[in-house]
């Protein structure tokens, strides 16, 4: 009879023991511990770009990076866990209002300059981490600044007519018969990354142009003209080799010898240089497929 404890203790203990790890597996394929993989889904969504003022010794994600565009200059906000400022007040269910419905607390329709079109597609773990990490990082009391906008943009009521139009608050589904690199690839691309928020053409409401898709901006942010990143061989990438395409996207260093520069080696600096090589690879493998398209002259 005093064996039967024991045996039941034993069976508890491999049943622990599986579990610990099934865990185990868990957090390697999602890129570590939970807190790793906020800071690594933080980086690739290019937050610190946006969300930080290029002004000398200003704090890190403090808001008022000025963003001019051809609807006016936008300035980024504040997303400190502080809870006057920032975003310490926001609960996970706001943050993934804001990134995919575009609306912050309080029902506040939010400009698309805020790239929540793309980020719509974030998974929930995603949401979960990237959450987790920003209500740990230093707070800062820097008020938010308002947009240098025409009279006629300031009535943000008209972003829910605008949404209705051209955004579509759906979670990123893997495509059927797409290698799981492929679907990596895209996911990065299209969503985290939202590489198609500069290098895609945008009609005469600010919305992107599909049919377009990646083929190159002449009016991309702060007026610099982005690249056409399609596969095309004279207009796009077609000529580079996945090699050099990795390279570019790790360094911002091009087949002859340039180096990226303006907006695109902040994105470098600040998300791209940080994916994992896995990553790097699937995000190739992604931008090799998609249709080549002659860049858009004007």
């Amino acid at each position: 009879m005093p064996a039967i404890p024991a045996l039941w203790q034993f069976g508890a203990d491999v049943l622990l023991l599986f579990l610990l790890v099934l865990s185990g597996i868990a957090l390697a394929e999602s890129g570590g511990t939970p807190g790793q993989r906020g800071e690594y889904v933080f980086r690739v969504a290019g937050c610190a770009g946006c969300h930080t003022s290029k002004e000398k010794g200003a704090p890190a994600l403090a808001g008022g990076r000025e963003l001019k565009t051809q609807f006016g200059a936008f300035y980024s906000p504040n997303i400190t866990p502080h809870r006057e400022y920032g975003i310490g007040r926001w609960s996970t269910e706001d943050l993934a209002r804001a990134l995919r419905r575009g609306e912050s607390p309080g029902n506040i329709h939010l400009y698309p300059v805020f790239p929540y079109p793309s980020y719509a597609g974030m998974s929930n773990e995603d949401i979960r981490a990237l959450m987790a990490y920003l209500r740990r990082v230093p707070e800062s009391n820097r008020p938010n600044q308002p947009h240098d906008l025409p009279w006629y943009l300031r009535f943000r009521a008209l972003l829910y007519l605008w949404k209705l139009l051209f955004h579509s608050p759906e979670t990123f589904a893997p495509q059927a018969g797409k290698s799981a690199q492929w679907n990596r690839g895209a996911y990065l691309v299209n969503v985290l990354g939202h590489c198609g928020e500069c290098h895609t053409p945008r009609n005469r409401f600010g919305a992107l142009d599909s049919t377009r898709y990646l083929s190159g901006n002449p009016d991309g942010p702060e007026g610099e003209a982005v690249p056409n990143i399609t596969p095309h061989p004279g207009d796009g990438i077609g000529d580079w080799s996945s090699r050099e395409i990795r390279e570019y996207l790790k360094s911002g260093l091009m087949p002859d010898g340039d180096v990226a520069g303006g907006v695109m080696a902040d994105v470098i600096d600040n998300s791209l240089r940080y994916l994992s090589d896995d990553d790097l690879d699937a995000m190739v493998t992604y931008l090799e497929s998609v249709p080549a398209l002659t860049k858009l002259r004007r």
